[in-house]
Parts: C-alpha cells; structure tokens; sequence
C-alpha cells in the first residue's frame, strides 16, 4: 500500500468516526465509555495522520 493510499484509508476511517461519534452524541441513551473510546480512536488516528504527513513533507 503507498504512503497515499494509506493516508487516504486513515482519512475515511477518521470521518467515518466523526460520523459515529455524532449519531452516539444525539442519542438520549448513548454510552459515555463507548463514546468515549471512540473519541480516544479518532484522536489516534488524527494523530497518525499528523505525522504521515509530517514524514512525508520531510522527506
């Protein structure tokens, strides 16, 4: 898989939990834990896509 693609992968999953993390947060009976480890998962995969990019403009 190139750097781009995998970038690309990244991107859609992190939006794909931006998604998620909105219906939980609008639903009355969401569960804080639950929505909670999917803010912590989002925020890993933000991360990771920081510093893909941050490699691959050094390089």
């Amino acid at each position: 898989m190139s750097m781009q693609s995998h970038l690309a992968e990244l991107e859609r999953r992190h939006k794909a939990l931006e998604v998620e993390i909105e219906k939980q947060a609008l639903h009355p009976s969401s569960d804080d834990a639950h929505l909670h480890e999917l803010k912590k998962k989002k925020l890993h995969l933000k991360d990771e896509i920081a510093k893909l990019r941050e490699s691959h403009t050094r390089h």
